[in-house]
């Protein structure tokens, strides 16, 4: 071949390479055009019938111009609120069209997350800036909520929050067959934002294919906004309906309404000043689906009553329920039993009672085991009732550490109450009838035995047979190993000085820890005035004890005994109570005295001859607990 023909040849194949380089440039050119004049498009059409983001709020919750009149009063965030961090997961954004029920999810960047309370975080108002309109709408939204109904109402209905769950969670694949949920809401008189929020992160943060529908429990509500206007929003958004009570029922009764109409596989309660976040649901119905006499709770988080902030704890931090001889709810540390039993700490664990707002449960199962009492009034003790029944009669209760659910925690009940009836009382009673046996005595010391009209329980006793349920002592026995029993106790009931009719008085729940116990004038009513001598010489009430850390330095001073968290050690909070009726620290080596005005306690030089150092135990015989 001569050197022309292979030096073209050479040429020829160079060139090949840089044509094809050349076409696939154009064409890639040719879609990036294409692609841009389809999206300016959809935009322009997007732009047409939706408004996006903190818009679209202002004008479907609340008139369109609640976050301009507040812009200049504002409380800037401080630094952490301000700082927004990046993050390679997907935060969903809602296009805020009525009838779109499953969320788009968008990047980031699409979403203002520096906006009033997004990814859940505290929201301040200074209410010293406000100018007087506005402070009476702030005053007015406490007063009638018993939470910042003013801060909520700045914050979006769709605000997004952080993926609080553990990051293994995220991986977990469920592997049960499918159950569609009912979610079932009652509502009284709730803050139009706040309904509106606890809707949309349930729709927002939930597969359409898993939400049959979301039921409203209207229980008589007389506010303006949850008539007609709710009935508009509601019919727009496709799966939610309305029940409207036609006279004030109670939370029992209206959920036993909104579970009547469930059409789902598993009835999910909840309340409705909540928050629902990711992956909320799924972990909810697993177990159910593995085995239908399973009950689940989701793990509680707070929702700050005041700036609307979300708080969460690590899945280390879990607490289940359990009761006081109150029969009043409480949260404790998981047991050692529990740990051990696990195999992991994302799997579900098992909880002794269940806080009652937020559950999950088949709707066969919840009519097997017979609903709820519906001789029970407004609200209380329903809560306790149902754990004692699905524990005692077959089924297993659980928190599932995936499952999140955000609840504003209010420090008052803004409702109003039967006019002379204690429901809560009467309510408690009915439980402790049916459910606990001879343990009932305990309950009923409380309160000397009276027991008031607690209506006809003989059908739940007679649900109770034909359930064929265990006893109350195996439930203390296998569920609740660690209560505390009563009638373990050397003394119980009111301390009297013998100086004077002044007893021991104080509160021992876990809000008035580190609080001073006080002299008050004995009432024979239990309540604050109803203590018990442990075994280990423990004068406490449920979980809180007596403690005195003090030594002679802090002799003959008022108000150093206070209510500190039962620990089971003895040290300070070992009292002896000695046949000369005397208490005495062993620690201190001081006794427990009456002030002169016998309105404090002290702790004084044992003085055998003063009668304001000594007390008497009611109901139970004077018993040295232990010899000195």
């Amino acid at each position: 071949m001569s050197i022309h023909i292979r030096r073209y040849l050479f040429r020829f194949i160079l060139f090949i390479p840089i044509v094809w380089l050349l076409i696939i440039l154009i064409i890639l050119q040719s879609n990036e055009i294409s692609t841009n004049t389809s999206n300016n498009i959809k935009s322009k059409d997007h732009n047409i019938n939706h408004r996006v983001g903190r818009d679209a709020d202002e004008i479907d919750a609340f008139g369109g111009d609640a976050l301009i009149r507040l812009r200049n009063h504002l409380v800037p965030l401080n630094n952490k609120s301000q700082h927004v961090e990046t993050s390679s997961e997907v935060v969903r954004v809602i296009h805020e069209k009525p009838e779109q029920v499953a969320p788009p999810q968008l990047d980031n960047a699409k979403q203002d997350l520096n906006a009033p309370g997004e990814m859940g975080k505290a929201f301040d108002v200074d209410k010293e800036k406000l100018t007087p309109d506005e402070r009476r709408k702030y005053d007015e939204g406490f007063q009638k909520n018993a939470f910042n109904a003013y801060v909520s109402d700045l914050i979006s209905i769709h605000r997004s929050l952080p993926d609080v769950r553990d990051p293994g969670c995220r991986k977990i694949q469920y592997k049960a067959p499918p159950a569609t949920a009912s979610v079932v809401m009652c509502f009284h008189n709730e803050a139009w934002s706040v309904l509106l929020r606890s809707i949309h992160s349930i729709i927002d943060r939930t597969p359409p294919n898993l939400l049959k529908e979301i039921i409203l429990v209207d229980d008589f509500s007389d506010m303006e906004h949850l008539k007609q206007p709710l009935d508009d929003y509601a019919k727009a958004l496709g799966k939610v309906i309305i029940i409207r009570q036609s006279k004030r029922e109670g939370l029992i009764r209206s959920r036993l309404a909104g579970a009547a109409a469930v059409k789902g596989d598993v009835i999910v309660f909840l309340d409705s000043h909540i928050e629902a976040t990711e992956g909320w649901l799924e972990p909810l119905l697993d177990p159910i689906s593995q085995n239908r006499t399973t009950v689940v709770t989701p793990v509680i988080d707070v929702i700050d009553d005041t700036t609307f902030k979300y708080n969460y704890g690590a899945v280390t931090s879990l607490s289940v329920g359990g009761f006081d001889w109150n029969l009043q709810f409480n949260w404790h540390g998981v047991p050692e039993h529990e740990r051990k039993r696990r195999k992991h700490e994302l799997e579900p664990v098992r909880t002794p009672t269940m806080a009652g707002g937020l559950f999950a449960i088949s709707k066969l199962y919840f009519e097997e085991l017979g609903t709820y009492d519906a001789g029970m009034d407004i609200w209380g003790g329903e809560n306790l009732e149902m754990s004692f029944r699905i524990w005692m009669c077959g089924g297993i209760l659980v928190t599932a550490p995936c499952s999140h659910v955000g609840h504003i925690f209010r420090k008052r009940s803004p409702y109003k109450w039967l006019p002379g009836v204690n429901v809560v009382k009467k309510n408690a009673v009915r439980v402790a009838e049916v459910w606990l046996d001879e343990y009932k005595k305990y309950y009923y010391e409380r309160f000397n035995y009276d027991l008031g009209d607690y209506g006809d329980v003989s059908s739940r006793k007679l649900l109770r047979e034909k359930l064929k349920c265990k006893s109350f002592k195996w439930f203390l026995t296998e569920i609740y190993p660690e209560q505390f029993i009563p009638g373990d106790a050397v003394a119980s009931g009111e301390v009297r000085n013998l100086a004077a009719p002044f007893c021991v008085d104080g509160s021992t729940d876990h809000k008035n820890y580190h609080k001073p116990v006080i002299g008050y004038p004995c009432h024979s009513q239990g309540g604050n005035q109803f203590f018990m001598l442990s075994k280990l010489g423990e004068i406490r009430r449920d979980d809180g004890c007596l403690d005195f850390s003090g030594g002679i330095n802090d002799a003959n001073k008022d108000d150093k005994v206070i209510v500190y968290p039962c620990h089971g050690m003895r040290g300070n909070q070992q009292w002896l109570y000695k046949e000369n009726n005397q208490l005495y620290h062993a620690v201190s080596n001081l006794c427990l005295t009456l002030s002169e005005d016998s309105k404090h306690l002290r702790m004084s030089t044992c003085d055998e001859n003063n009668p304001r150092h000594k007390w008497s135990w009611k109901r139970k015989p004077l018993v040295e607990t232990t010899k000195v």
